[in-house]
């Protein structure tokens, strides 16, 4: 099986015996695909999944959890044990009739903590029962959600440094901060162009190259917070 991950969606490209093998259809659809939990406060959500699909549905939950998000020593770590992962994830597998809807319930099981904590839960299709005796590929739409459990106290602080046309963040802070709604224009400001984005996590640090010397804007997303700023 190859797995290919965007945006928080997956595809599952796997050769097994399917006659008519069409373009990757999200049959399999989700209420949402980031959940933040705060032990205190908030502490669990529920996700809805739905088979959009005309046949049955076997959908496998896997948790895992980021460790050192977005730097060079980037790991994960699962643990069939909740207590010890810190996420408690549930059902584990279930089957969904075609347009049947079932939660995903989604819980930190950890007290608070001092430093945003990060997971992805993979919700996907698995093949089921064979009845083909044609080979061909067929595409499975999965989905890896992101969850963050915030600390007790969230204190974003991200810092950024402009060396000629290469831009640097670097997050400081405890809780990750989504840089976005990137632009850079002409002094006349007829002209601009877009800028990537990106979500940096605490301890990270992302560096993006300008189409030009003029200043750069983003608007710097935290929890509870949002701003714009010119670089």
């Amino acid at each position: 099986m190859k797995t290919i991950g965007y945006s928080g969606k997956l595809i599952f490209a796997c050769l097994i015996a399917f006659a008519d093998a069409g373009p990757a259809r999200a049959d399999l659809v989700l209420s949402e695909l980031v959940v933040e939990l705060q032990p205190s406060k908030h502490a669990r959500e529920d996700i809805e999944v739905w088979n959009n699909a005309p046949d049955r549905a076997f959908v496998a939950v896997e948790p895992r959890e980021i460790l050192d998000a977005g730097s060079p020593t980037q790991r994960t770590h699962q643990d069939a044990d909740p207590a010890k992962l810190g996420l408690l994830v549930g059902p584990s597998r279930m089957i969904l009739e075609p347009g049947q809807r079932k939660l995903v319930r989604i819980a930190t099981v950890a007290g608070d903590t001092d430093r945003e904590r990060v997971y992805r839960v993979t919700i996907k299709p698995v093949v089921g029962a064979i009845q083909s005796e044609d080979s061909g590929l067929k595409l499975l739409v999965g989905y890896d959600v992101l969850v963050l459990v915030r600390p007790a106290q969230p204190l974003p602080n991200l810092s950024a440094q402009r060396n000629g046309r290469t831009l640097t963040f670097s997050n400081t802070g405890n809780v990750s901060v989504e840089v976005v709604e990137g632009r850079q224009c002409s002094a006349d400001e007829r002209k601009c162009a877009e800028l990537p984005g990106k979500r940096l996590y605490p301890g990270a640090s992302w560096s993006v190259e300008l189409p030009s010397d003029s200043p750069a804007e983003y608007r710097l997303k935290s929890p509870g917070h949002s701003d714009r700023r010119r670089f």
